[in-house]
């Protein structure tokens, strides 16, 4: 449990006098909500103090309402403007009543909200931490720029666990906005990845706004985990050799690859759209994935027509990528399914999901 103290000091000036006051805090992190309700008392207390005194000086002075409440506000806030009119004894007295009491109800509500922000910010990011530190096999984006917002709603919609790196306050706003687990700072720093638990980690995308960034990114990565997958974006021609050097996995040139894509728009547009639904899972029923067989998976040693992926899930294997690295493009009945075996597969999502859950290691 994590606790905080917070000194609220609170200034009254009459005329050459100074009066300090001071209220103490002790916040608990776990319970934002009981700080709530005493803000919400607070304010409770200042609405009743401005009506207590709107009131009494209608009673007590024969004043109108707006100069009565005017005479509250300029009282509790301590101000130091002159009376409206002079002030009988009952209305001094009322006017020290309402300068101590208002002052007090002021104090502590502004100290609850202060209490209340506070344990807001450090409970969220300490509840997101715990969060992050729990994650294993997940993935990291480096940059919440336009193609980081574009991974990470695909993530998202496949519910595939994912931490973002990012050190812009307004893309930071918009994370928190949008729910999602995120770091805050440089991705190009060590400590940051390994809050981000790049130990852990599969695969991690560099995409910051700079090709100088992203090849830092990708060597600081490759240095802590040699063992995870990094794709990387180029901005210029010259920057792919050098992620490549770095350790980046696989290079995205967008422009080279949007030129690619509206060709293929235009001479194939059918075969695209059907591409993107396979894909993107979103306007087809079917989907397109990549498992790895392991050790302990009931498909290991068993041939393809003897498996359940055709037969009762209705799956089919369009390659499978060898332990050894080959590529085996439709392969027949016979072919048999080995360790460390990489199977491309298309079919329906639910069976497609039933075969990564069996595969599990």
């Amino acid at each position: 449990m994590f606790n905080f103290q917070l000194r609220i000091k609170y200034i009254l000036k009459s005329g050459s006098k100074q009066y300090n006051f001071a209220i103490k805090i002790t916040a608990d992190m776990s319970n934002s909500q009981s700080s709530l309700r005493y803000l919400k008392l607070g304010l409770t207390s200042i609405l009743a103090v401005i009506l207590f005194g709107t009131v009494g000086y209608t009673v007590v002075e024969g004043w109108n309402l707006f100069d009565s409440f005017y005479m509250t506000i300029i009282t509790i806030s301590t101000t130091g403007f002159r009376e409206l009119r002079p002030l009988t004894l009952p209305g001094r007295i009322l006017t020290i009543f309402l300068i101590i009491t208002g002052v007090l109800a002021i104090a502590y509500t502004g100290g609850r909200a202060v209490q209340l922000i506070l344990e807001t910010h450090f409970f969220r990011r300490r509840k997101m931490n715990k969060r992050i530190d729990e994650l294993n096999g997940h993935y990291i984006i480096c940059g919440f720029g336009r193609m980081g917002k574009v991974i990470c709603e695909d993530l998202a919609h496949n519910k595939i666990p994912f931490v973002v790196i990012e050190n812009n306050p307004k893309k930071i706003e918009e994370l928190i906005q949008l729910g999602y687990l995120f770091i805050e700072g440089d991705a190009t720093h060590d400590n940051m990845l390994l809050k981000a638990g790049v130990k852990r980690a599969k695969g991690l995308v560099a995409v910051i706004s700079t090709d100088a960034q992203n090849v830092f990114t990708v060597l600081s990565a490759k240095g802590i985990n040699p063992e995870i997958f990094v794709v990387a974006r180029a901005i210029e021609e010259e920057t792919e050799s050098k992620l490549r050097r770095a350790g980046a996995d696989r290079v995205v040139k967008p422009i080279e690859l949007g030129g690619s894509r509206m060709v293929h728009l235009l001479l194939k547009p059918g075969v695209i759209d059907f591409i993107d639904g396979v894909a993107r899972s979103r306007e087809v029923e079917i989907s397109l994935e990549e498992v790895s067989i392991p050790h302990n998976s009931k498909l290991v040693n068993k041939k393809l027509k003897d498996s359940p992926l055709r037969k009762d899930w209705n799956i089919i294997i369009v390659a499978i990528i060898k332990h050894d690295g080959r590529l085996i493009y439709n392969p027949n009945a016979d072919m048999i399914i080995e360790e460390n075996d990489k199977l491309i597969a298309i079919g329906p999502t639910d069976s497609l999901a039933k075969l990564t859950e069996s595969c599990k290691a």
